[in-house]
C-alpha cells in the first residue's frame, strides 16, 4: 500500500533522510525505533506531506500512485492520517465542529449524525461531552491532547495511520487506553505506522504482530520482529549499531 523507496529529504538545506527504504501493506503493524535525531518523525512529518520537508531523491508511493508532490490535504483524502507528536492549539475552533465538519466533507454524514457519533466516540476516549466545546487542544494535557488525536483516528478509519511518538508527555492511564484504541484500529484494517524511540506503548501492544525497523542517521539499519523491542530495552541501540557497523 505503502512504497517508500531511496528517499532523501533535506529541511533547511540539510539532509535528514539518506536513502530510506520501506513497505507497508494493507492491514500491517510497523514501528520504526531510533535514537533521537535519527529521521524517525522527519519520515512520518515527509509521508504526510508536511511542506517543510523536501524529497531530493527516491519516491513514495501509496496504492500505487506517487505522492510525494501531493499537498497534506490530497494525500489526506486518500487516506493516510498522521497524529502529530506534538498536535497544535487551534484558538477559536472548537473541537465538535471541527470534528463534525471532518465527518461531513470526508463521509458525507449529516451534520446531526455526525455530532451523535463524535460525542459516542469521545466517551470511548474520556472525553464528556461538555469537553467537546472547548477550543482544539487549548489548554489540554499531553495525554488529552494524544486522545484527541487518537479519536480524529477512530472517527477517520484512514487507510494509513503514523503515529509520532504518541507515548510522549503522555500518564500511565491514557497510554492505556491510546494503545487500546490503537489495537481497535489495527484489527479493523488500518495500516499502523508508529514512531517511538523507546518502548514503553509497545509494552502494551502484541509484539507477535510487529514489524520493527531501527534507524540512525537518516537510514533504516535494522528490520525484524517484535523481539527487536525487547533487545533493545535490554541493550539500548549502541549495540545494535555496532553488530551492523552503523
Amino acid at each position: 500500500m505503502l512504497k517508500v523507496e531511496n528517499l532523501h529529504v533535506s529541511v533547511e538545506g540539510r539532509e535528514i533522510l539518506k536513502g530510506v527504504d520501506l513497505t507497508i501493506n494493507p492491514g500491517e503493524f510497523h514501528v520504526v525505533m531510533g535514537p533521537n535525531g535519527s529521521g524517525k518523525s522527519t519520515l512520518a512529518l515527509t509521508i504526510a506531506g508536511h511542506p517543510k520537508y523536501r524529497v531530493t531523491d527516491g519516491r513514495i508511493t501509496f496504492e500505487g500512485e506517487e505522492i510525494h508532490e501531493f499537498s497534506p490535504d490530497e494525500r489526506a483524502r486518500k487516506g493516510i492520517l498522521l497524529a502529530f507528536q506534538v498536535p497544535p492549539e487551534v484558538e477559536g475552533v472548537k473541537i465538535i465542529e471541527f470534528l463534525q465538519q471532518v465527518l461531513v466533507e470526508l463521509k458525507g454524514m449529516d451534520p446531526v449524525e455526525a455530532y451523535d457519533l463524535v460525542v459516542e466516540k469521545a466517551s470511548e476516549l474520556w472525553f464528556r461531552e461538555e469537553d467537546l466545546h472547548r477550543y482544539v487542544n487549548v489548554g489540554f494535557s499531553g495525554g488529552e491532547r494524544k486522545r484527541l488525536e487518537l479519536l480524529q483516528a477512530l472517527l477517520i478509519e484512514p487507510k494509513l495511520l503514523i503515529l509520532d511518538e504518541p507515548d510522549s508527555g503522555v500518564d500511565v492511564d491514557s497510554l492505556s487506553i491510546i494503545s487500546t484504541k490503537i489495537e481497535e484500529l489495527h484489527k479493523r484494517g488500518t495500516a499502523i505506522l508508529l514512531i517511538t524511540h523507546y518502548g514503553r506503548i509497545l509494552g502494551h501492544l502484541n509484539r507477535e504482530q510487529l514489524t520493527v525497523h531501527v534507524m540512525k542517521d537518516g537510514r533504516i539499519v535494522k528490520t525484524g520482529s517484535g523481539e527487536l523491542v525487547d533487545r533493545i530495552d535490554k541493550e539500548g541501540f549502541a549495540r545494535l549499531f555496532e553488530e551492523v557497523g552503523a
